[in-house]
């Protein structure tokens, strides 16, 4: 990860986490203050000196994520093959800032991309790899899907209306009919089994590369306990001919769960007007 010198974003700064760790760790209150360039907006992270961060939610929606990931993060990391983000405190509101906040373990690594990735097929086996550990950690007591996970890990039909409405607006642009035949597949089926652990955003930005392999996988905001078929969506993303054949082969999954992953695809693609990954969705179901 890499530090760059951008502040201020979504009232976050530097000097405000310089504030709370001064109030509520003070061990850390001497520490440098970073901001960081892998930043989405749900969140602004600070690297604090050498082996930490601050993760700051930016609305009061992204702070469940901040007692979930305390919480489930440790039980999680023993059955994973790369590392994930390690707990090491929880903040809370002061100074100013209205909500629970997390210090975290840094990793090292940089985000994936076709320039730091080395074999995409391998790196599609070991994606699949980290699903399938994450599918078979106790799920017991485990966060269900719901609004905390904004809905990943359950049926992807709460997205209905606004495939709909998106489908409309794209009209002439893309094959609507075809979309939508692959949206009612995706609603046709349902997980008929015990709810498994989910990531929720398993997305080149989550992904962290060292040496050209998968180093961590980061950012479990969204995840949760129920269908895991949201986890598949980086098939058409991210990956294409060979690595999505080597990451489909190696995750496994049935035909109802790729179904529905098409459908959090197509979702996703429409309300963001990714064409192209649309547009990989209709080709990947006509091909059966």
């Amino acid at each position: 990860m890499t530090d760059i010198h951008e502040d201020g974003r979504a009232g976050i700064d530097a000097a405000l986490v310089r504030r709370l760790l001064a109030a509520q760790f003070p061990q850390w209150a001497d520490l440098p203050v970073t901001p960081v360039k892998i930043d989405g907006w749900d969140n602004r992270t600070y690297r604090l000196g050498e082996d930490l961060t601050a993760r700051l939610p930016t609305h009061e929606s992204y702070t469940a994520a901040v007692h979930k990931e305390h919480e489930w993060l440790p039980k999680l990391a023993p059955v994973l093959p790369v590392p994930i983000p390690e707990a090491v405190a929880k903040g809370a509101p002061g100074e100013g800032y209205p909500y629970h906040w997390a210090v975290r373990r840094w990793l090292d690594g940089v985000t994936a991309s076709y320039e730091t990735v080395a074999d995409l097929n391998e790196f599609a086996r070991s994606i699949a790899g980290f699903i399938l550990a994450l599918q078979s950690a106790d799920a017991t007591g485990g966060p269900t899907a719901g609004a905390h996970s904004f809905y990943r890990g359950a049926p992807p039909e709460y997205y209905h209306d606004e495939t709909v409405e998106a489908l409309g607006v794209l009209k002439g642009r893309i094959d609507t009919d075809l979309a939508r035949e692959v949206w009612d597949a995706a609603l046709a089926t349902s997980w008929d089994r015990p709810p498994v652990w989910f990531h929720g955003d398993i997305a080149s930005g989550n992904l962290l590369v060292q040496d050209g392999r998968l180093s961590a996988v980061i950012d479990f905001g969204t995840s949760g306990v129920g269908d895991p078929a949201c986890d598949l969506v980086i098939a058409y993303t991210f990956f294409s001919g060979e690595s999505r054949a080597a990451f489909r082969e190696a995750v496994g999954q049935d035909a109802g769960t790729w179904a529905r992953a098409r459908g959090w695809a197509l979702w996703k693609a429409l309300i963001t007007t990714d064409l192209p990954v649309v547009e990989r969705v209709l080709a990947d179901y006509q091909a059966g």
